[in-house]
């Protein structure tokens, strides 16, 4: 008997591949502690080594992080990190170097939580094929705060301006829209007040890059003409009324960018001059066949 498949299941749709999550430091010193010797992560070798930016590598995905007045993201950073143990050790390892900021770090059932020197919070989770597929390293999502009554309207948004699966969850509070293999951007919406937008940004790669473009000039939200591989918007909107729902600024990227999928590295925290072990440099962005066939 032939089998049959949820072919559905499969879609991404047109957004391929959020790669990276953009705020500014004033301190690359600060930057390192918290980023890289406090959640393990790998400072790109290639791209950004001045003090005027400083790219850190997530399995396939980046913070951006440019020298300057402080942002702080208007939600939080998911990443899929393995290793709860050996994070907190780490994350414990530089507290007192950061003592004088509002760096800070809990533990959650689902998640370790983890505040940057500057106030942004990632929530640090360990792999999952069922909520993450393959991901063992990475950015499997980014959540932001949104007025109440907008979540249906911000899928709508999705789904007709940039041609994205997206859906309406947890009783119709939460958007969660599909932006890569086993990426998404969350609303959920809440009572508290929201803070400002500040001048930061999430990127995404799109196969269809005209069409999405065409349909936000035509109604005047291209924010900013980068260059012939990218623009950027950052209002959502209600397209039925044209209400403003939410601003968070968009780096809209073809898949004819140069950097589309640029090998990065990714090391493994866990070497030390002490105790090293050699071929064990880098670390796996991405479970082997047999977990992932077991999931």
């Amino acid at each position: 008997m032939q089998q049959s498949f949820d072919r559905a299941a499969e879609d991404v749709g047109n957004s391929v591949h959020l790669e990276h999550v953009n705020v500014n430091i004033p301190s690359q010193h600060h930057a390192a502690l918290f980023y890289v010797a406090g959640l393990g992560l790998t400072r790109d070798p290639y791209l950004m080594v001045s003090d005027d930016n400083m790219w850190v590598n997530v399995g396939r995905s980046q913070f951006h992080l440019p020298t300057g007045k402080a942002t702080v993201l208007r939600g939080h950073t998911g990443l899929v990190i393995s290793g709860r143990q050996a994070l907190l050790a780490r994350l414990a390892a530089v507290r007192g170097k950061l003592e004088s900021t509002k760096f800070a770090f809990s533990e959650h059932n689902d998640y370790v939580e983890a505040t940057c020197p500057w106030g942004n919070r990632v929530r640090v989770h360990e792999p999952d094929a069922a909520r993450f597929g393959r991901i063992m390293l990475g950015i499997p999502y980014v959540e932001f705060g949104v007025p109440p009554g907008s979540a249906k309207a911000i899928v709508k948004f999705y789904r007709e301006m940039i041609s994205v699966p997206a859906e309406v969850v947890e009783d119709g509070s939460v958007a969660r829209v599909l932006v890569g293999n086993g990426q998404h951007l969350i609303f959920r919406e809440t009572d508290r007040p929201l803070p400002e937008f500040e001048d930061h940004h999430v990127q995404i790669y799109v196969v269809d890059f005209s069409g999405p473009y065409q349909r936000l000039k035509a109604r005047n939200l291209v924010s900013c003409e980068d260059n012939k591989y990218q623009y950027r918007f950052r209002d959502i909107i209600d397209l039925d009324t044209g209400r403003h729902l939410f601003k968070i600024e968009h780096e809209v990227r073809s898949v004819k960018h140069p950097n589309y999928l640029r090998p990065l590295i990714n090391r493994n925290p866990a070497q030390t001059a002490r105790t090293y072990a050699p071929g064990h440099d880098q670390l796996d962005w991405a479970m082997p066949p047999e977990p992932w066939q077991q999931a």
